[in-house]
């Protein structure tokens, strides 16, 4: 069983900052990759940024320059959110690929999410 707890969302003013932590426990072997995602009302879920356990990160265009994944230990992911924009608006999902058993591939794995909400 493996879970994922995500913490730091909340209510902000545009231009401010946020920071979202995501902490993975259970049985573990290794995890291939964190990430996170988003998903405004009325919309698709969407990539926000990744980041690989060699620390090859990776953004979603309408992030990029403002938020900052970070890798603080192979178990847990931080996303810094800056200069937020009332279209940031979302619920923000922790995702991690996890191998959980010799000889079995890596699978995917999300949080319950925590709710962003930029006013503007």
């Amino acid at each position: 069983q493996v879970q994922l707890v995500e913490s730091g969302g909340g209510l902000v003013q545009a231009g401010g900052s946020l920071r979202l932590s995501c902490a993975a426990s259970g049985s573990i072997i290794s995890i291939g990759m964190m990430g996170w995602y988003r998903q405004a009302p009325g919309k698709q879920r969407e990539l926000v940024a990744t980041v690989s356990s060699g620390h090859t990160t990776n953004y979603a265009d309408l992030v990029k320059g403002r938020f900052t994944i970070s890798l603080n230990n192979p178990k847990t992911v931080a996303l810094q959110m800056n200069s937020l924009k009332p279209e940031d608006t979302a619920v923000y999902f922790c995702t991690a690929d996890v191998r959980v058993e010799r000889g079995i591939g890596y699978q995917d794995y999300w949080g319950q999410g925590t709710q962003v909400t930029v006013s503007s």
